[in-house]
């Protein structure tokens, strides 16, 4: 029997249900996800503290991700000693060509003096951060924020188990880690003598040019099916919540844009929907702000001498225009900027949104662009400007 337009509507409104949003389109890429550095670091810890406090080692041990999900992680090594435990884990970075597939991470645990509270230390293969403009203070072990706060609320659920204080210190380390860390940005960076231990999901997305680039096709093909008319590019997990934030767009109606942003634009450029918001970090979208259309670090570079051309035409004197072309992170840019007044993430977003417009060339979408740092705190915004802007 031939399908009705209805049915075939209605049929369409399930699957985008069903498929829509960043969850529904990691799973269509068909590859294996993996674990980021911050997630072995914290299974190795909570492992290490678990032992110090019971005399066993939980293996394999589950830990609670910042989404919900609870993996479980098989130990590679373990140690318990007077005053401390060592457990160490396995990286394994799923399909994606992670530098840091197969380094084994290990978190050894020290009690402290009630009061003593968590702290944290670089072991041997862990850098140290050299200069600013990263999110961690100079003088700090290379331990992101939120691996950080991921060790110490499974340090605070392991103590509240076992009758521990809960303060400890923590020192992760990653057996040839210095090694490693050559073949990634962190010597540029400033951060010296090993890896950073990373990750805002605990997952690592698996990396695949076709794959990516078929599962935004296949994202904008369901917004539509299901009516949507507003659709959010995201680089990430965390500027798709400041879009669902600010503009309360459905699961559907997200796009998992990770580096591809040229794949957005020219498949809305042949398939439009009225309104398109670009979300991401400050230094990817000013990756876009240039001209770039693939955000990836090994393809494109931010570029800190337009944004000191920038600053200078929003009425940065040259001093600070020098300091911008010499800043250690595009985030530095931006925080130089903000504290002489000179919206330099607005700059950048207006940049984008215009780049944007140039690929979809005419095309019926009106295009909004927001800039965040990566706390998620909107650092620029661009309103929206197109043949649909209203």
């Amino acid at each position: 029997m031939a399908e009705t337009e209805a049915e075939t509507e209605a049929e369409a409104e399930t699957e985008a249900k069903a498929t829509g949003g960043r969850s529904a389109q990691l799973e269509r890429t068909g590859l294996r996800h993996g674990w980021t550095t911050g997630a072995c670091a914290t299974a190795a810890t909570t492992a290490a503290y678990t032992a110090l406090l019971t005399g066993e080692f939980p293996d394999p041990v589950t830990i609670e991700l910042p989404k919900g999900q609870r993996p479980a992680f098989a130990l590679a090594a373990e140690e318990l000693a007077a005053g401390h435990a060592m457990a160490a884990v396995v990286k394994d970075a799923g399909d994606d060509p992670d530098v840091t597939h197969g380094a084994l991470v290990r978190a050894t645990v020290r009690a402290l003096p009630p009061g003593g509270g968590v702290v944290f230390r670089a072991g041997p293969g862990v850098g140290t951060v050299t200069r600013p403009g990263l999110p961690l203070p100079v003088g700090e072990p290379a331990i992101n924020p939120v691996p950080r706060q991921m060790m110490r609320d499974h340090i605070a659920t392991v103590a509240a188990r076992h009758g521990g204080t809960g303060d400890v210190e923590i020192e992760i380390s990653v057996d040839h880690g210095e090694e490693i860390a050559r073949s990634t940005w962190n010597p540029r960076l400033g951060i010296l003598g090993g890896l950073s231990i990373l990750g805002t999901t605990g997952i690592v997305v698996p990396y695949s040019c076709s794959a990516w680039i078929d599962s935004i096709r296949r994202g904008v093909d369901v917004a539509r099916a299901a009516g949507r008319r507003h659709v959010a590019g995201c680089t990430g997990s965390t500027s798709e919540k400041v879009a669902v934030a600010v503009h309360g767009l459905p699961p559907d109606a997200l796009l998992d844009m990770g580096d591809f942003a040229g794949a957005v634009l020219k498949y809305l450029r042949r398939h439009p929907v009225d309104r398109l918001t670009v979300a991401g970090g400050f230094a990817k979208l000013s990756k876009l702000a240039a001209g770039h259309l693939d955000l990836h670090s090994a393809r494109s570079q931010v570029d800190k001498g337009f944004l000191a051309d920038l600053a200078r035409r929003a009425g940065a004197d040259e001093k600070l225009a020098e300091a911008v072309a010499t800043a250690n992170t595009g985030l530095e840019t931006v925080q130089l900027c903000s504290a002489r007044g000179v919206p330099l993430g607005d700059l950048v977003a207006a940049a984008a949104r215009d780049t944007a417009l140039g690929v979809l060339r005419g095309a019926p979408v009106a295009v909004d662009v927001i800039c965040i740092d990566r706390a998620g705190t909107i650092v620029g915004r661009a309103e929206p400007c197109g043949p649909r802007a209203r």
